[in-house]
């Protein structure tokens, strides 16, 4: 493994935002799921399709705390402020194994 659990989360978030596909697909394992109140384990393929083409939707997001857990998983704790207005902060559970993202379980939480 090349990269932290850590620092393959951070990389993540910094693709997302800049909506480097080319860079971020890589950092996510095959057999990728992802949950939220929205979405019930996708897989990566949908992921892509659905979720990560809307960083467009975002005016702002900050990384607030990336905390590991152990060795896998990952809490990534952020702020965001929608372009439509209003400011959210979220929580993720994500699970970074052999440097790949194998599961991201978000939380969303209230407006700040």
């Amino acid at each position: 493994m090349t990269n932290s659990p850590t620092a393959v989360v951070e990389a993540s978030f910094q693709h997302y935002r800049s909506q480097d596909r080319d860079a971020a697909f890589p950092l996510y394992a095959d057999d990728f799921t992802f949950t939220s109140p929205q979405d019930d384990h996708i897989d990566k393929a949908a992921f892509f399709e659905r979720c990560f083409p809307t960083a467009d939707q975002f005016k702002e997001q900050q990384l607030l705390h990336v905390t590991p857990a152990d060795e896998e998983l990952v809490f990534a704790y952020y702020e965001y402020e929608l372009v439509a207005g209003g400011r959210y902060r979220n929580v993720e559970a994500i699970t970074v194994r052999d440097g790949l993202i194998q599961e991201v379980q978000v939380f969303f939480g209230g407006k700040v």
